[in-house]
């Protein structure tokens, strides 16, 4: 079972010290759209050849535009041995209305 981190939760996060890795699943053209600058991007298609670029101790949340697919890639990260993993529940849409009301969306 993947844990679940709200947007708000992830902003306080991502003002401490110990900050979490942002996994942004989403493919270029959306990146395009809005973003959050803290982010890796690793489009979903691509995780399986890139899973080891991340390190499998640290902290992860992955995100995606409502959190379908980031559901997906945690679970497989699940199962390529990532024990620190979240999926930001509601993704970017849920930053852009919980976060940041200035962000744009689509």
């Amino acid at each position: 079972m993947i844990r679940q981190l709200g947007a708000r939760e992830l902003s306080e996060r991502l003002t401490g010290t110990n900050k979490p890795l942002v996994l942004d699943v989403r493919e270029p053209w959306e990146l395009q759209v809005c973003a959050l600058a803290e982010s890796v991007n690793i489009p979903m298609g691509q995780i399986a050849a890139r899973a080891a670029e991340l390190d499998k101790d640290q902290e992860i949340v992955v995100m995606c535009h409502h959190g379908v697919r980031s559901q997906h890639v945690a679970l497989f990260l699940q199962g390529q041995g990532f024990s620190n993993l979240y999926n930001l529940k509601g993704g970017i849409a849920a930053w852009a209305r919980d976060v940041d009301g200035k962000m744009p969306t689509y």
